[in-house]
């Protein structure tokens, strides 16, 4: 009972920041909105397992690394830069399809969609695009979580990361996957898909000039 409280505390902070709009809700949000809700759920579990993955990182020290090999945590993130701006320029680029609002004789001619295995890829590889996140876990953890826990507190730790990522966006999935939001969605989606692809583009660049 004693570090119930610490992972309450761990709980609410996370997914407090979780919440807040960024690239991870602008992917998911976006891709429940043209693609389908299962989509925009699978993009989630996607999401999850980047976060899980910092959050591992964390956890074991790391950040430790980062600190003494500056580099290291350089060439990671402006990989994760590069695989940002990637992104906002394909979506900028990317032609109008057909969406499940069209007709059945429309949609027979509507271009194959990307696989879900690219889906996941995609997604997974945006959530892991910045190991700033890194320092966020580190910071939580060394604040929330009482020095010398149990191994099973810190395991707890990443459980309840792994749940509130795709609670949180599953929920953003649903949300923006009802007729009406997919509606405006399909009717905009070019002008959409530009100002998406834009932010990210911008995410990218500010990413990439972040300075220790």
């Amino acid at each position: 009972m004693e570090y119930l409280v610490p992972l309450l505390g761990f709980a609410l902070a996370h997914i407090l920041a979780v919440a807040s709009p960024g690239p991870s809700f602008l992917f998911i949000s976006h891709t429940a909105a043209t693609r389908s809700r299962a989509d925009g759920v699978l993009a989630s579990f996607a999401m999850s397992w980047g976060a899980l993955v910092w959050a591992a990182a964390a956890l074991f020290g790391l950040q430790t690394i980062f600190a003494q090999v500056v580099w290291i945590e350089t060439a990671i993130r402006l990989a994760g830069a590069a695989y940002l701006v990637y992104l906002g320029v394909r979506l900028m680029l990317s032609r109008r399809e057909n969406s499940p609002t069209d007709s059945a004789d429309e949609a027979a001619t509507a271009p194959i969609p990307a696989s879900r295995a690219k889906l996941f890829r995609d997604a997974l590889l945006l959530q892991l695009s910045n190991p700033k996140v890194i320092v966020f876990f580190g910071s939580i953890f060394a604040v929330l979580l009482p020095a010398g826990a149990p191994a099973w507190v810190g395991f707890a730790a990443l459980a309840i990361v792994f749940a509130n990522e795709f609670w949180w966006y599953a929920l953003v999935s649903v949300v923006f996957s009802t007729g009406p939001t997919r509606r405006f969605f399909d009717r905009w989606k070019i002008w959409i898909n530009r100002v998406a692809g834009g932010v990210l583009t911008l995410l990218g660049i500010r990413l990439a000039l972040l300075v220790r």
